[in-house]
């Protein structure tokens, strides 16, 4: 049987949760068209205003942003928001030119970790858990994501970030990790680390569950 983390919202009807969903886009669209002038002159440019969405299906009718529009609005040229709501700089690595930089508000950060917590719970992690997060922190958003995910469900959280994997293979064992969030390349990078020294994670681990983002 699954798990919920919020039941009422996870397991709503579905005609409830289109009513839900179509709302919520028209009240972000409605949002961007009045305090974002990109989305307005962009809106404009296609003959779309906040009006003409009613329906999910009206969401075809919005027109494309393109990592193009982010690079060309570094850094912070495509918020909706001053600086002053926000209370996260998430930045991309920038190996193809620009870096793209998130603006997160204290409110996205609760989102943030509330969907975290849903699709941690549903797969059985709980407050018994100590999940070992492996992902990068850093100017990342991946470990930071994982760890607040964590937080919301009480379990215990090693931060280990990304890197010096042997360290990670020991405090894995000796803290008796229950769940690992990384990349999937990287864990299989640890059980060839941990074969090399003649560790079999299967049999010396507690791992019961992983959770794998490429």
């Amino acid at each position: 049987m699954p798990k919920y983390w919020d039941p009422e919202i996870e397991t709503m009807p579905v005609e409830n949760l289109k009513k839900l969903q179509e709302r919520k886009l028209k009240e972000l669209v409605h949002y961007v068209y009045e305090h974002f002038h990109f989305y307005r002159k962009r809106f404009i440019e296609h003959g779309i205003r906040p009006e003409d969405i009613h329906t999910l299906e009206d969401v075809r009718k919005l027109p494309f942003t393109f990592k193009t529009d982010l690079i060309d609005n570094y850094p912070t040229g495509m918020f909706c928001v001053p600086n002053a709501k926000l209370v996260r700089f998430p930045v991309s690595s920038g190996t193809t030119g620009k870096p793209i930089v998130v603006g997160y508000t204290q409110k996205d950060i609760e989102e943030w970790a509330v969907s975290l917590a849903r699709g941690f719970t549903y797969i059985g992690v709980g407050k018994n858990d100590i999940l070992q997060v492996s992902y990068g922190y850093g100017l990342f958003t991946g470990g930071l994501g994982a760890h607040y995910g964590s937080d919301k469900i009480g379990a215990t959280v090693l931060p280990t970030s990304s890197g010096n994997t042997e360290c990670q293979l020991d405090l894995m064992r000796d803290l008796g990790t229950t769940i690992i969030a990384c990349t999937s390349s990287y864990f299989l990078y640890m059980i060839e680390t941990a074969k090399n020294l003649g560790i079999s994670i299967k049999e010396r681990y507690e791992i019961k569950d992983g959770i794998f983002r490429s």
